[in-house]
């Protein structure tokens, strides 16, 4: 005999049902850098969030600009990218509804370990000077990441003039590429590139590639999360990204970032305020 109390807890399976398959089916965009996708980074985090939210994320992974822009378009929901002026800018225009800083590592540059132009040190706009003056091999991402971004304030530091972004010396080449297929290239050519750590200690193709400066404190770089403005773009899932920009900036998500390391070594380092 079916008694009232089945049917009621019947009548509410469908309800149930509904609300699993909604939080299972919830998805946003995060457009992101290269070098938070290819230190394998987003592999590590994004688990855990779904697990804490049932949220999925799809990253696509391009430059900085490319993601900023992303969010000027409306095709992103979340940005979480390293060019904090960038950064700054976008949420200036409206674009975006404010600014997280999140995390940070640093950039290195990374050359031939023979270093035949001697840039080794801790200085890196002295080792850009000698890059430079000794027309060594370099290459560049050229495709308006925060690293491409760092590299142009660097040359520029080092009393470098870059006419359409690139220094005046023969074996300066962009790539207009990731930061992964950047290092591929460095490696088989025997050439300097400036890296994020991150992704540089991830990368396994090394060949003769060495870490060359390191140290210097205007190598610090910082990453920001925001969400786009869904006042500019009504389709952003801005209550789906906002739970991301909170978990990531929260004490549980600073230390699934924190946790992130490859053979013993972190290779972000949380700074949420």
């Amino acid at each position: 005999m079916i008694t009232l109390k089945t049917l009621r807890a019947l009548a509410l399976i469908p309800l149930a049902l509904s609300a699993t398959l909604a939080m299972a089916q919830t998805s946003i965009v995060m457009a992101s850098t290269t070098s938070t996708e290819q230190s394998g980074l987003f592999s590590h985090l994004l688990p855990e969030f779904k697990k804490a939210t049932g949220i999925d994320v799809k990253v696509v992974a391009v430059g900085t600009g490319q993601a900023i822009d992303m969010g000027r378009r409306g095709d992103a929901d979340v940005l979480f990218v390293h060019d904090q002026v960038a950064e700054e800018k976008v949420v200036a225009e409206g674009f975006a509804v404010k600014r997280f800083p999140v995390m940070y590592n640093d950039f290195v540059l990374v050359g031939p370990a023979a270093d035949p132009a001697k840039a080794k040190g801790k200085d890196v706009v002295d080792a850009l000077k000698k890059l430079s003056a000794a027309n060594a091999n370099f290459v560049s991402r050229g495709d308006r990441s925060g690293t491409h971004a760092a590299e142009l304030r660097y040359w520029k530091s080092a009393g470098i003039d870059t006419p359409a972004d690139k220094p005046a010396f023969a074996n300066y080449k962009a790539c207009g590429c990731g930061m992964g297929p950047a290092l591929n290239i460095a490696a088989s050519s025997g050439a300097y590139v400036l890296a994020d750590r991150g992704t540089w200690l991830s990368f396994k193709n090394r060949g003769d590639l060495a870490v060359l400066v390191e140290g210097d404190t205007r190598l610090f770089n910082q990453y920001g999360v925001m969400v786009v403005n869904p006042a500019k773009h009504p389709q952003v899932k801005a209550a789906e990204a906002q739970k991301f920009v909170d978990w990531v900036i929260s004490p549980a998500g600073q230390a699934v970032v924190a946790a992130y390391k490859i053979n013993g070594e972190q290779l972000f380092f949380p700074n949420a305020r």
